[in-house]
């Protein structure tokens, strides 16, 4: 079983932790390491590995959501722009990967703390130390969470 659809059965039995909340074609779940406050992944509901693998109109309804989603990470956590990706290189499961972006959130490892948060060093981004505190993980669902419903989704 692939690690996203391993996430989403651990979804299914309420036993993940950084689950927040069901839409139409996927899940929202904030990211496990909180380097990006707020980083968010939108897995898609079906194991497929592209988009294209998708009909015309689950695609439109996935990338709506998806967008729906950018927009309410970008209003709960103050970004000042939103980087969306949807890779499937590492996880062949068609996810994206929202990260609220501030400016000089790269500090030394970007050109004035401009680029892409792939210029930040993996091994700090993955380090422990970011990963959320159970009570920082629930402010940060229930702000998620209110932002969604704020833009009506």
């Amino acid at each position: 079983m692939c690690l996203i659809c391993s996430r989403i059965e651990m979804i299914a039995k309420n036993q993940n932790p950084y689950f927040v909340k069901e839409l139409r074609t996927g899940y929202v779940v904030l990211g496990d390491h909180q380097h990006f406050r707020g980083y968010t992944l939108f897995l898609g509901k079906n194991h497929i590995t592209e988009l294209d693998q998708l009909d015309r109109e689950e695609r439109n309804l996935f990338l709506s959501d998806m967008a729906d989603v950018a927009e309410a990470v970008k209003v709960a956590f103050g970004a000042d722009k939103m980087n969306c990706e949807l890779l499937g290189n590492g996880d062949a499961h068609v996810h994206w990967h929202l990260f609220p972006r501030r400016s000089g959130d790269l500090g030394e490892y970007g050109h004035e703390g401009k680029g892409p948060v792939w210029w930040y060093p993996m091994e700090l981004m993955y380090d422990e130390d970011k990963k959320p505190t159970a009570n920082d993980l629930a402010l940060m669902k229930q702000d998620l969470l209110n932002a969604l419903e704020k833009i009506g989704v």
